[in-house]
């Protein structure tokens, strides 16, 4: 090696080929949904070798995964305020502009779509684990600030924050009214999501 060559980063060109493939990933997705997505047409938009993309990913359906949490990750971060009342009026108000979208609105309807068969099944409950699992962190950084009780289950407490506006945007195909994050949050907050004998979210105490 020469004085003056240029020392190599390391992971730098696997780093550009990864951004590329991801990008291409959700281009692809945006365009064909997930059910029309394929490998060869990622390879071609991404500028790479089909191999090189089974060879990182391995499967369709991880590389699906990846690009969809990394979008989520950048348009829909999980808020640390310090309140629970502020963290989830948060979330939910970035799901909200999210889904309203051409792009979101599009990708929820799509993956509302997507088959029963067992790799459809698969991607879907990957995407799901994932961002409940990291938006659990909302309810779990609650519990521990003794703003909701220690045996509240926070899959279930996010699954109904985000329902009501999937409802929307999926089965009633309604625009979402601005005041509709709010609403949800104050809902389920004072425990009036349900009446049944096990509610998940109660007693919710307000940091003073």
């Amino acid at each position: 090696m020469t004085d003056n060559a240029t020392p190599r980063r390391p992971g730098g060109r696997s780093a550009r080929v990864r951004r590329a493939v991801l990008d291409a990933t959700l281009d692809a997705l945006h365009a064909h949904g997930m059910a029309g997505l394929t490998v060869a047409d990622v390879a071609a938009r991404a500028g790479v070798h089909e191999t090189s993309i089974y060879r990182r990913w391995g499967t369709r359906e991880n590389l699906m995964v990846e690009a969809l949490l990394e979008e989520a990750e950048e348009l829909l971060p999980v808020p640390d305020t310090g309140s629970l009342r502020k963290d989830l009026l948060a979330y939910a108000t970035s799901l909200a502009a999210y889904l309203s979208s051409p792009i979101g609105n599009a990708f929820d309807r799509a993956l509302a779509a997507t088959g029963d068969d067992p790799a459809s099944v698969r991607t879907r409950d990957q995407y799901w684990e994932a961002r409940y699992g990291r938006s659990g962190d909302i309810i779990e950084r609650a519990i521990a600030r003794g703003e909701l009780p220690a045996d509240t289950d926070p899959r279930h407490a996010i699954e109904m924050l985000v329902a009501p506006l999937h409802f929307k945007v999926v089965l009633t195909r309604e625009p979402l009214d601005p005041k509709l994050p709010e609403q949800i949050v104050d809902t389920l907050l004072h425990g009036l999501l349900a009446d049944g004998a096990s509610p998940t979210v109660r007693h919710v105490r307000e940091p003073q």
